[in-house]
């Protein structure tokens, strides 16, 4: 995979803040883009930069961005560089990259970005509702750097920022193709578990539905391969409540004989669905649940609930292990 020509710009404006925490979303993503398109040119990639300096107004923003993006004539891809935002903390969070139709790439960046930032890799991200995915004209991905409240996140991207404008240019180029660093996505599996129907919502420190030494069904510590799960607090605090709700995580109710506690609590994902919005994302199985008397089949964290586009009681589809093709 490589480009010969790009256009890239910065997600929204002088005038048309995006998020603010430790660093703020428009100056370093702009920051990124420069350096980016200075380590594609260097490669041999032609490549054309926006800064979008004259809006006052959201939606005039995101039309003068695809605008400008579909006027550059032929070119091959459309990158939209943002900054993520969640909640004030200083545990990590990570980096994603979200596509309409540019699934392979879109997770291959992001394992890029994360290879190169040691950030948590939250992979590829489907969605039909961001105009600049579904608007521009060339095939398009928006990156998400790092969360700007993390504390760990902003360390992480200040320690490795060139490293991290690199991986996206080696990626870009067409550099990284033999790079044994970056594995390619490993064929999907068969299904072992399905299910359609309403979810709602479980863990972390605001979850009151659970009591404060609840723990969790199959990860009984917190360890070097589930850390990414879970806050820092008290170590007095069960599990369930020290899920990390900025995390993409689930509960469902597993059939241990065919899924293993011990191939849940492992690295394989499920793919959640929402049916009303038609976002998929990915998710780590954390738990067993929800009782069958709430008539739900799937519990979500805050956060996957909330890029799913959902609230409590939508419908979502959940099949396990998921892995890209």
């Amino acid at each position: 995979m490589s480009y010969n020509r790009i256009v890239i710009s910065s997600g929204h404006g002088l005038y048309v803040r995006g998020a603010a925490g430790i660093i703020d979303e428009v100056n370093e993503a702009r920051r990124v883009v420069d350096r980016v398109a200075e380590e594609l040119e260097k490669r041999g990639v032609e490549v054309i930069v926006y800064h979008d300096d004259v809006s006052t107004s959201q939606d005039e923003n995101l039309n003068r961005i695809v605008d400008f993006h579909n006027a550059q004539g032929a070119h091959e891809l459309d990158v939209s560089c943002h900054f993520n935002a969640f909640e004030q903390r200083s545990g990590p969070v990570g980096t994603e990259v979200w596509y309409q139709t540019q699934s392979s790439l879109a997770s291959q960046l992001s394992a890029a970005i994360a290879d190169a930032g040691g950030f948590i890799n939250r992979g590829g991200k489907k969605t039909t509702s961001l105009m600049f995915l579904r608007e521009t004209a060339a095939p398009s991905v928006l990156l998400e750097i790092c969360f700007v409240d993390s504390e760990a996140d902003c360390e992480l991207y200040e320690d490795h920022f060139k490293d991290i404008c690199e991986g996206i240019a080696n990626l870009l180029a067409g550099e990284d193709e033999d790079d044994e660093g970056i594995e390619p996505p490993e064929p999907v599996l068969d299904t072992m578990f399905e299910a359609t129907g309403p979810c709602s919502y479980f863990g972390g420190p605001e979850d009151m539905g659970v009591s404060d030494e609840e723990g969790l069904a199959f990860h009984y510590e917190i360890n070097e391969t589930n850390q990414f799960l879970f806050l820092p607090i008290d170590a007095g605090t069960g599990l369930a409540r020290r899920l990390n709700p900025a995390v993409h995580y689930l509960a469902c109710r597993w059939d241990y004989s065919v899924t293993s506690k011990e191939m849940l609590a492992g690295p394989d994902v499920a793919l959640v669905t929402a049916t009303s919005t038609g976002i998929s994302l990915k998710a780590f199985p954390a738990d067993w649940g929800p009782h069958d008397s709430t008539g739900r089949i799937a519990d979500l964290s805050p956060s996957l609930m909330e890029d799913l586009g959902i609230t409590t009681d939508d419908e979502v589809e959940v099949i396990y292990p998921y892995r890209e093709d």
